[in-house]
């Protein structure tokens, strides 16, 4: 189950205050930052190293880089620049951390060991995405940073219900749709991965360590004759903090490329980037995006009412 709502995450938005913004790889850090100071707020940034996007830096108050376990350190910069709320945004690659030579780059200081060494001792606990997260989050709490979703400084990146962009779905198609994503939230609820890809009621892929975009890419290499449904979307007991669903046009490129036709996404609960390009991508490479809450009401989604 997620941690407890900090209640530091409730207050009113911003008006100068300093956000502190722990940024993984991909766009999203950058947006997110965008839109807090389009609302009057600064931004304390603080980039993963191998991981952030070097246009963060110009939109930082204060910035940064640090390894994925350096977490006093965080901390420290964050109370240091003033923030007393911070936001996860980003993807973090796990493949980079198993890759050789990673602790070097990404060392632990004395707070990430005492973070995650009861992890990696216990038999009674694992190293999924969900317990880390947990762990990291409740270390800055305790340190009095408060760990707050991104979409609390930027609501308006989250996907509406109905139909997002492209042309409308195929009857078969939706069932593909409703298939996937009872898949989808089973992998989900087992904290492995957010993303599968089917065809005619059949999985070909199932997100792991990879990533979304290698998923679809290893789909399309099990099934070069196309057409297949992308389903991604959150886990039953996603916490809102951390390792939201985002796709961006580079998601759509990636179907593309791969010859998938349709990806479906959870409503309210999905981080759209760049939803203008994205829409045009959409249209331009006929890849049909829609957002609803539940796959068995899709049949009947606002803006598709004729699927064929």
């Amino acid at each position: 189950m997620p941690a407890p709502r900090s209640p530091a995450c409730d207050r009113p938005p911003l008006d100068g205050e300093i956000v502190g913004i722990l940024a993984g790889w991909g766009r999203y850090p950058v947006v997110v930052a965008e839109e807090i100071r389009r609302r009057g707020g600064r931004t304390a940034i603080l980039a993963i190293r191998d991981h952030a996007d070097a246009a963060l830096e110009p939109l930082a108050d204060v910035h940064g880089h640090i390894g994925i376990a350096e977490i006093g350190t965080a901390v420290e910069f964050f109370r240091r620049a003033g923030a007393a709320r911070a936001t996860m945004a980003g993807k973090i690659h796990k493949s980079k951390i198993f890759a050789r030579g990673a602790w070097v780059r990404h060392m632990p200081d004395w707070t990430g060991l005492a973070t995650f060494w009861p992890h990696f001792v216990s038999r009674r606990r694992d190293n999924c995405d969900d317990s880390l997260l947990n762990a990291i989050a409740a270390t800055f709490d305790a340190a009095g940073v408060a760990i707050c979703p991104a979409t609390d400084f930027a609501p308006n990146l989250l996907a509406a219900d109905g139909a997002i962009a492209g042309p409308a779905p195929t009857r078969q198609q939706l069932a593909d749709v409703a298939f996937g994503w009872r898949l989808a939230k089973e992998l989900g609820r087992l904290d492995i991965g957010q993303t599968v890809v089917v065809k005619d009621r059949a999985p070909l892929a199932l997100e792991a360590i990879e990533g979304t975009d290698e998923c679809i890419r290893r789909a399309g290499r099990l099934c070069p004759t196309g057409g297949m449904t992308v389903v991604k979307v959150a886990k039953p007991q996603q916490d809102l903090r951390f390792d939201m669903p985002t796709i961006g046009a580079g998601t759509l490129e990636s179907l593309a490329a791969a010859g998938a036709t349709v990806l479906a996404i959870e409503a309210g609960r999905t981080i759209l980037i760049d939803e203008p390009e994205l829409a045009a991508t959409a249209q331009r490479l006929g890849i049909c995006v829609v957002s609803c809450h539940d796959a068995d009401g899709l049949p009947f989604v606002e803006g598709f009412p004729d699927a064929a």
